[in-house]
């Protein structure tokens, strides 16, 4: 991609380390993509900034062993570390009972793109950034398929459990955003990303900006690094309430356990909304409940249709008996639903209701298992292991071989061909018959 520019090798290297994250940040092909791709890392940190972030770790590391690693005493090396945390390339995270700070290096999402539009004003120019980000993420699809284009993605919609049918089997507490939320050891609230750079694009809508919650220890880093404020758990279930009432939708960290955000998204904001609706991509982990109507009930007025934020619903006409003119009945396209139950919300007619769909999507149990289906899936298994393996010993090692042994078998076969080591491939032999 010479052609479309020059860009320092400090940020190429840069570049090429993100490789090792769930989500990189690929050049794209387009000028305009180009254009905006160099301005986002010119923005986020000079030359040297990105020289010492291509040589950060991809999974949390302490303060001595990064040092160790790059040569610099810990006195030295924690304020370039700080500097990075303030604009969200890396996050410190403080262990909550011995005190012990890691830090690791932000993805691009969810990450550092998030970040840079979580406050109102900070080092961060808004406008430029929002300009570039746009740029880049619309300019052509490279980004959108890194980010929504394999099978494992960053978020997971939530139901809304006001739609629910009364006979829906047992609802477990990580597909309820009332029980995620009330569950938290810590919450928080900050700007939504997609909103506010909308905003600074002219395209905002009227929906508030402050809806985005970090949980857990993504809330203690929001808070402690000042991009967002600390909530109460009666202000967080009040904050999902009123996004239920104007139409939003719920998405969650596609994990199980510890989720650290919830956001109420729009489809004219939310960037992994668009990549539904602009790219046909399954950019949103779907909640694994489908929409049923009753059409005994249905009066065919199209709210469910007009609410659905992936235009999966359409109006069917259907001859009736004795009548001259159409009766409307929706149709839901099952394959784009992601069943976060607005339609039924809209339905004043009692007529739509959330059930249990045919088959439950898996959710990863942590975010180790998500990084790793993720990696795997982007062909990128050797970059995380053998940079990460070499920096954090038998513990990483150990706790990724027990996340591969547990993955499907063709996420196994996946794996043992990125990987050219004997012992691991033996190691995933040994959990079925893959030889």
């Amino acid at each position: 991609m010479g052609h479309l520019g020059h860009l320092k090798d400090e940020y190429r290297a840069f570049v090429r380390r993100l490789e090792g994250t769930q989500v990189a940040l690929p050049e794209p092909h387009e000028q305009r993509a180009w254009n905006g791709w160099k301005e986002i890392l010119e923005i986020l940190c000079s030359p040297e900034e990105a020289d010492l972030a291509s040589r950060l770790p991809v999974m949390p590391t302490g303060l001595d062993g990064i040092a160790h690693r790059l040569n610099l005493t810990p006195d030295a090396l924690k304020p370039r570390l700080d500097a990075l945390c303030d604009r969200g390339l890396v996050v410190d995270l403080v262990h909550p009972e011995t005190g012990e700070t890691k830090y690791v290096l932000a993805p691009p999402m969810a990450g550092f793109f998030e970040f840079s539009m979580m406050r109102a004003k900070d080092s961060i120019p808004k406008k430029r950034m929002a300009e570039a980000l746009d740029a880049y993420i619309h300019g052509d699809d490279t980004f959108m398929r890194e980010a929504y284009g394999e099978e494992t993605v960053i978020g997971r919609a939530l139901v809304h459990e006001s739609g629910l049918a009364d006979d829906v089997p047992e609802v477990l507490d990580y597909e309820r955003a009332t029980a995620i939320v009330g569950d938290a050891k810590l919450r928080s609230v900050s700007l939504c990303y997609c909103r506010h750079k909308a905003e600074h694009l002219g395209k905002a809508c009227d929906a508030p900006q402050e809806t985005c919650m970090s949980l857990n220890g993504g809330a203690e880093f929001v808070i402690r690094r000042k991009f967002g404020r600390a909530i109460e758990r009666s202000e967080a279930l009040e904050i999902l309430a009123a996004a239920r009432a104007r139409g939003q939708v719920h998405i969650a960290d596609n994990v199980q356990k510890e989720p650290t955000y919830i956001c109420s998204c729009c489809a004219c904001c939310c960037t992994q909304l668009q990549s539904i609706n602009q790219y046909d991509l399954q950019g949103v982990n779907p909640s694994g409940f489908k929409p049923q109507s009753d059409p005994h009930k249905c009066a065919g007025c199209a709210r469910c249709a007009r609410a659905c934020p992936v235009g999966a619903i359409t109006m069917r006409p259907e001859r009736g008996n004795a009548r001259r003119t159409n009766e409307l009945h929706p149709l839901v396209d099952e394959d784009r639903c992601i069943g976060c139950g607005l339609c039924a919300d809209a339905c004043r007619k009692h007529a739509m209701r959330m059930e249990r769909g045919p088959k439950r999507p898996y959710v990863p149990r942590d975010v180790l298992e998500r990084t790793l289906r993720m990696v795997i899936e982007r062909g990128r298994l050797a970059q995380l292991i053998f940079d990460e393996g070499a920096g954090r010993g038998a513990s990483f090692l150990n706790a990724v071989f027990r996340t591969l042994q547990a993955l499907p078998p063709a996420q196994q076969i996946l794996a043992r061909e990125q990987v050219r080591s004997r012992f691991i491939r033996a190691a995933l032999a040994r959990s079925g018959d893959l030889a």
